[in-house]
């Protein structure tokens, strides 16, 4: 587990409104939190380098690129101790974007963005059923994404 951090609450106010618009100005969220947009500057900093921030992303709506099909696999390992070996190997599937070492019927449960039901077929059959260590998987398909958020930032 990581050591907790010594955030106070100029700190949470910032992660607070760069999760809400990563694409306001230091400046601009010095004046909404009055202080000057150095000060933000240096705590984003701050952030950066302890880890707590890990840098800013585009969100994109995916089906006006053309991946129509957002899947969830369940993964049976064939021993726990093979999770670190098989997380690696997964990594290397470009179609994986979330991987979550898991409690409950599944050792390990990621999510998978394809364009459509080809693409998830090869992905399982050709990429993931060979990687050494996985037993067998259970997939499921999202039909939809009701909402997707950040999860609230308080002390």
């Amino acid at each position: 587990m990581t050591a907790k951090l010594n955030l106070d609450n100029l700190d949470l106010q910032i992660i607070h409104h760069m999760m809400e618009d990563a694409q306001i100005s230091y400046a601009d969220l010095g004046k909404k939190l009055f202080v000057s947009g150095g000060t933000i500057h240096v705590r984003i900093k701050k952030l950066l380098e302890a880890g707590v921030v890990k840098g800013t992303k585009l969100s994109v709506d995916l089906k006006y690129l053309g991946y129509d099909v957002i899947a969830f696999i369940g993964i049976y390992l064939e021993k726990s101790s093979m999770y670190d070996t098989v997380a690696k190997e997964l990594q290397k599937i470009p179609e994986i974007v979330r991987l979550n070492y898991t409690t409950g019927n599944y050792s390990m449960f990621a999510e998978i963005v394809c364009r459509d039901i080809e693409q998830l077929r090869w992905v399982l059959h050709d990429q993931l059923q060979k990687v050494k260590g996985i037993e067998r998987t259970e997939t499921l398909i999202s039909l939809e994404e009701s909402f997707s958020r950040n999860v609230r930032v308080t002390q």
